[in-house]
Parts: structure tokens; sequence; C-alpha cells
């Protein structure tokens, strides 16, 4: 079976059905991200562990807009980002990069999202970065870590720096350059993108009005606790399931 559109081969049968899921939940995160105007061209990435692999990924073909990705367009690569089964695409060498350190040093993040937002950048490039002005802001604030700029990555010499300055935290702001989450789901690292990217805009937005009234540490340090209380143990799967019915509705066809 072939996508015809964009000559995608149909790989279902040639994956397990745990790795098939992994596919449709992580197409569709590609879709959620363009659909929420996060994307940039076709630059940025989210990759996902294959299920029964540590060390085999699956990443976003390159040159697909995000609104495009299916679950069979996926590249399967290893640690190296080299395509481990047949594929008629290519894998940016600058977005695995990024990807591959993190998933090699934290063996517990299933999915890494990046973004290149207007907004994730702007605050980014402040000097003091995100801010404690929102609820949003104080839910990222209790694992938030900062890397500085190193040019577009590239480099593997980057790679120790990057986990060095990420350590356990599961929000990390690349200075000048964008946002990054780490997710032990691709639900998960999607709503952790969500959270940033809110608290992000609310601060441009609000650093366009009068005083600031930041939120005290002391609140900051129970926000863990208020989101398993306020989501009920659920986390990220309370809202997964309405987000795939949204796209069903607005933009379906990324379960091919």
């Amino acid at each position: 079976m072939i996508n015809t559109a964009l000559d995608i081969p149909d790989v279902r049968h040639l994956v397990s059905p745990e790795e098939w899921q992994v596919r449709l939940d992580l197409a569709a995160a590609y879709r959620l991200v363009a659909l929420f105007g996060w994307d940039d061209l076709v630059f940025t990435h989210i990759s996902a562990r294959v299920p029964g692999h540590d060390d085999q990924f699956l990443i976003n073909p390159y040159g697909f807009f995000f609104e495009e990705i299916t679950a069979s367009s996926l590249v399967k690569v290893d640690h190296h980002g080299q395509p481990v089964m047949p594929t008629p695409f290519d894998v940016n060498p600058a977005g695995f990069v990024i990807h591959s350190a993190v998933h090699e040093a934290r063996r517990e993040v299933t999915c890494v999202l990046h973004t290149h937002t207007p907004h994730g950048v702007a605050v980014a490039a402040q000097q003091e970065g995100l801010l404690p002005l929102s609820q949003q802001a104080s839910f990222v604030l209790t694992s938030l870590a900062y890397h500085a700029y190193e040019g577009v990555a590239l480099r593997e010499a980057e790679k120790a720096r990057l986990v060095a300055d990420l350590g356990s935290a599961n929000y990390m702001m690349l200075r000048n350059h964008g946002l990054l989450t780490c997710g032990r789901s691709i639900p998960e690292a999607f709503q952790a993108m969500y959270l940033f990217e809110a608290a992000c805009r609310i601060q441009i937005f609000a650093q366009g009005g009068g005083k600031l009234t930041e939120v005290p540490q002391s609140i900051i340090d129970t926000m863990g606790e208020q989101a398993r209380e306020v989501s009920k143990g659920q986390g990220a799967n309370l809202v997964w399931p309405g987000l795939l019915r949204r796209l069903a509705r607005r933009n379906p066809g990324y379960d091919l």
C-alpha cells in the first residue's frame, strides 16, 4: 500500500504492534505541533524511542512539513542517526545531535520535543530566562534547565555539554535557539511543551504591560504535587485522547 500524495510506503506490516502504536502517537504529535502553530517549516524535531530497542529512535523525514507526517513516513535510526530499516527519506543531522544526546543520557525518556517558536526564542534570548509570572511558568520552573547557544547543533562535542546542562530536568531552554521538553511518553512531552510555550507567550505579553507580579518560590515548590492532584494522577493521558479527537477533525490521515 502506498500513500500516493507523498509516495510513502506503508510499513505497518514491517514493525511490531508496539512500535506501530508509538509511530501513531509520534505522527499525531507532529501534526498537533503544526496545528498549534509551533512548527518552523521543516526544521525542529520530535523523536521517540522504539519499544524494546534502547538504541533505536523514530524521527521525521527531512523535508516533510509537520502537518504531512504519517506513522509510516517516520524514519527509524540508530544512535548515530543512520536508518536501521529501508526508507526513501533523509534525516536532518542537526536535529539528531540534540535528540540522540538526550536519549542516550536519559534512558527513562521516551520522547524529546524541540521547537523554535517566536515566543520561546524571545524568552530564550532574555538574560533572566523564564520568569515566574504565571501558573504555566510555575509548573515549568519545577524542572527547568538552560543551555548556552553554540550555533547550529551539528557538532558531537556539544552533546556532552548539553547533557550536563540538562541533568535530570524535563524542560530545557536553549539560549537564543528555542525550547526542549522530555517525556516518559509522547503525550507527556507534548503537554510539557504546551505549558512551556504558553508560559513564554504569557511572559512576552506581560512584559508589554505594567509592573510585574511574580509567583513566590514557596508556591513553585508545591506545583509538582498540585499537577498530580489536578490531573487525578493521569498526567498527560487526561488530555491526549481529546487532542487526538481534535486532530481527527482538523487534519486526519496521520495513521497511514
